[in-house]
């Protein structure tokens, strides 16, 4: 049994090791770097056992006797099919190590070559979130706000995104349960998400966040999560992103700031460097939250 941890604060014990089945998509999450090193690291490791074998065979024309760097040379050429013509087999059996050889690097390029392939074709979006959710009045009605939008210049068709609520809840048995609500969204659609989309979630009476306060959150050990799936309508396949947030992360009494606006002669100007800014707002009878940079008063 396996320990990881999938994302900061969590833990996992006892879960099953990993196979060589999921050595598939571990390349594929890898980063290219990290994916490309494991080729590289994998080519050489067999390159050097095939040297090893002619090292303990022998029969490797003009190769130094109990040489390694030289039967690793005879193999690189011999796996990569280059054959300068310096060195080659002269005994059966070193000629037996070449042709098992050979039949390795037909495997090993083809596998390769997939794996790379796949990893090269495989979409990833370039979806972001802002840094903070924000709860602040939207036509005096307290409102819960996440910003999204595509970092890159094409669109994100047919989205659709969720937003839930987990928090803990000690049930009247005794044991912890972790819950997890949906929240209901004024639209959870848009036809085509470009630079920016805000998500509003209007918190009345059916909301389970009517009422509560930033300090329930945090007792909760309350998160947010916010899922995204699409089309890119570049590739037509699908990308997805997820976002969590903490209550650090989520600021109350405020609102996302303003990124599009109108130039003087007239065009829309859309300032993507303020994605991630937040602008306090004032409260009042209908949101009495005090603005981020006023700590609420101590009761």
């Amino acid at each position: 049994m396996a320990e990881y941890s999938p994302q900061p604060g969590i833990i996992v014990r006892g879960a099953p090791r990993e196979t060589l089945r999921d050595s598939y998509h571990f390349f594929l999450r890898a980063s290219w770097p990290a994916a490309l090193s494991v080729i590289v690291l994998v080519w050489l490791g067999i390159n050097a056992a095939f040297a090893l074998g002619y090292m303990a065979v022998g029969g490797v024309a003009n190769a130094r006797a109990r040489s390694f760097w030289d039967a690793f040379c005879f193999s690189v050429q011999t796996m990569g099919t280059i054959g300068y013509g310096s060195m080659w087999p002269t005994s059966i059996a070193a000629n037996a190590v070449m042709i098992f050889e050979s039949v390795t690097s037909l495997i090993i390029t083809a596998v390769a070559t997939g794996l790379v392939f796949a990893k090269f074709s495989r979409t990833t979006g370039r979806i972001t979130f802002s840094k903070h959710a924000v709860v602040g009045p939207m036509n005096a009605v307290p409102t819960l706000m996440i910003r999204v939008g595509n970092e890159r210049r094409n669109s994100i068709l047919e989205a659709t995104i969720r937003v839930s609520l987990v928090k803990t809840e000690r049930l009247k048995e005794g044991p912890v349960f972790y819950r997890l609500v949906d929240l209901k969204l004024a639209r959870d659609r848009s036809q085509a998400v470009a630079r920016s989309w805000t998500v509003l979630h209007t918190i009345d009476e059916a909301s389970p966040l009517f009422g509560v306060t930033p300090e329930d959150l945090a007792r909760d050990e309350a998160e947010l999560l916010a899922s995204l799936v699409g089309t890119d309508d570049t590739s037509l396949q699908q990308v997805h992103a997820r976002k969590r947030y903490t209550t650090s992360e989520i600021v109350w009494g405020a609102r996302h700031a303003d990124i599009l606006s109108e130039d003087a002669a007239g065009n829309l100007v859309l300032d993507v460097r303020r994605f991630h800014d937040t602008e306090p707002t004032q409260p009042s009878e209908a949101f009495p939250y005090p603005r981020p940079d006023e700590p609420p008063e101590a009761s």
